[in-house]
């Protein structure tokens, strides 16, 4: 036995027992019942970039939520020529639903999807407003579900969490949900049990109209690439609750190769460790796997064999949990388990060095606050 083992032994414990908080975190969250109303007048405000994956299949659930009071969807394109702009049309020519699209309008700041938000949320008839995403697959009743709570005056922002949904067969699709439910969940579902999570989910995000405008609108979100975490701290700001109702809608994942999931990770671990450094951090205790390892390698031996074994198994609940929750329980799945831990390290580890990020195919550097600039010249680097 030496000291580097010990302390690697150490940190693989603490991740095991974090494994088995989240679990039973998971559990309790959403062995809660949803709450079922009030219906709440609301707009649902959807902007959009390109033709993802499954986009019709979403715009139609939105527009065909199970909601008993009056509600509209609103779509936006910054393009005209947007191939999402022809799907949303369709959508909305089957269905019933109030809706309209936006095509065009001024690009406001660097966060375009925010720059979509402004728009809409200026020709938005209702006083409620629920920004998500459109790669969202949302049951019938989450509109309901997520503007319920907003009938307390209390509570300033509704958000929730999701699930990963691979948006075909391709193994980087597939690591990309599982990175969803095996890790964010579980580690946000612990965090919320905790009070210590400060979540606000940028997938889902409804306020009232003028809890909105009292903050300075989503103006102020334009040149942050954290806007959804600024939005929470913004209401928070204000002294109203932030809640976090028990459903979980889908987020669909599509990853083409290993380059785009690399990106798309290292975007989403940059933009954590830009908004809660020390938070960034601490997620070190969320990685028992490659500690368990590195402890085996550094002192092969009985304890080191077990450690490793204790640690497989409580993953192997912790992910099983999971993927019970989120209608995707099947066993064979549990062979992506050290791929997906030992990956979720690697992406931990280097998003701990500043660096640009992309999205949407462009490249940005960030500043103080979580402030884009768009990066002049294109770099080799895998997420610059």
């Amino acid at each position: 036995m030496n000291l580097a083992a010990i302390i690697l032994g150490l940190l693989a414990v603490a991740g095991l027992v974090q494994a088995l908080a989240a679990r039973r975190a998971l559990g309790r969250m959403f062995g809660r019942v949803p709450p079922a109303g009030p219906a709440l007048p609301a707009s649902v405000l959807k902007p959009l970039h390109g033709n993802e994956p499954g986009l019709e299949l979403h715009l139609s659930q939105a527009l065909a939520q199970q909601h008993a009071a009056p509600y509209e969807v609103l779509f936006a394109v910054a393009n005209p020529a947007d191939p999402a702009r022809a799907v949303a049309e369709a959508a909305m020519a089957r269905s019933p639903t109030p809706s309209r699209l936006l095509a065009g309008g001024e690009v406001l700041g660097a966060n375009r999807k925010v720059s979509q938000q402004v728009h809409m949320a200026r020709v938005a008839k209702y006083p409620v407003l629920v920004a998500a995403d459109s790669d969202m697959a949302c049951p019938p009743h989450w509109l309901t579900t997520v503007t319920a709570p907003l009938s307390d005056p209390e509570v300033g922002l509704v958000t929730c969490l999701y699930a990963g949904l691979p948006a075909d067969d391709g193994p980087w699709s597939e690591l990309a949900a599982l990175s969803i439910n095996w890790h964010f969940l579980p580690n946000a579902a612990l965090g919320e049990s905790l009070g210590a999570a400060d979540g606000a989910y940028g997938a889902t995000l409804a306020l009232r109209a003028d809890t909105l405008a009292r903050i300075g609108g989503y103006e102020r979100l334009l040149p942050l690439l954290a806007d959804d975490h600024a939005l929470g701290e913004a209401v928070r700001e204000l002294g109203l609750k932030v809640v976090v109702p028990p459903i979980l809608p889908g987020h669909v994942m599509h990853e083409p190769s290993f380059q785009a999931l690399w990106a798309h990770e290292l975007r989403w671990a940059r933009t954590t460790r830009l908004v809660h450094p020390w938070g960034h951090v601490g997620l070190i205790f969320t990685h028992p796997l490659p500690f368990a390892l590195m402890a085996l390698a550094a002192a092969p031996g009985a304890w080191t064999l077990a450690l490793l074994g204790a640690v497989l198994l409580a993953r192997g609940a912790l992910a099983r949990r999971a993927d019970v929750l989120t209608g995707r329980p099947r066993w064979r799945r549990m062979l992506w388990l050290p791929i997906r831990d030992l990956l979720s390290f690697a992406v931990w580890a280097t998003a701990l060095h500043k660096g640009r990020v992309t999205w949407q195919g462009r490249r940005f550097t960030l500043g103080a606050g979580g402030r884009m600039a768009e990066a002049p010249e294109p770099t080799r680097e895998a997420v610059s």
